[in-house]
């Protein structure tokens, strides 16, 4: 997800890619970066306002396949997203199965999705839904799907 963040002195949007378990609900955790473009990096914590807006990219979804996946264990990233995911499903024997997120920001199937290729149904935030076929899964790799959210808000 995408997020813009307005501090004392000035805003800035940025992409949210884990969770910060550490950090109270409703919390930033911000890059050096970002947050000096909200407040002098100096005084650690502001007092901050956000929102979620829509991710700023070009090109449809990409599949990444982390290091070690295979058919028999799989964890998928989403990545080039437009929006916030609240599903992954992978096509089974017909039907679509929910695959557990991990606050890593990986999705994965302890028992693998098998050899591929690989049939992705993926929910937004807003109930939008994406399906791609023919996936071809792989060891620390990046596969482009089709399509892309709409961008709302």
């Amino acid at each position: 997800a995408c997020a813009r963040v307005v501090g004392p002195q000035g805003e800035v949007t940025v992409r949210i890619v884990d969770l910060c378990p550490e950090c109270p609900r409703g919390h930033i955790d911000l890059s050096p970066e970002a947050f000096a473009k909200i407040a002098p990096v100096e005084r650690g914590r502001v007092a901050i306002s956000w929102q979620y807006v829509p991710c700023d990219v070009d090109g449809p979804v990409v599949y990444h396949f982390k290091d070690g996946s295979n058919q028999w264990w799989t964890a998928v990233q989403m990545r080039n997203l437009r929006n916030a995911i609240s599903m992954l499903e992978y096509e089974r024997d017909g039907e679509f199965v929910a695959v557990e997120r991990l606050d890593y920001n990986y999705f994965v199937e302890d028992s693998g999705m098998g050899p591929g290729p690989l049939t992705f149904r993926i929910t937004d935030v807003h109930g939008s839904k994406l399906i791609d076929a023919d996936i071809e899964p792989g060891d620390d790799t990046d596969r482009r799907g089709a399509a892309q959210f709409p961008a709302c808000e």
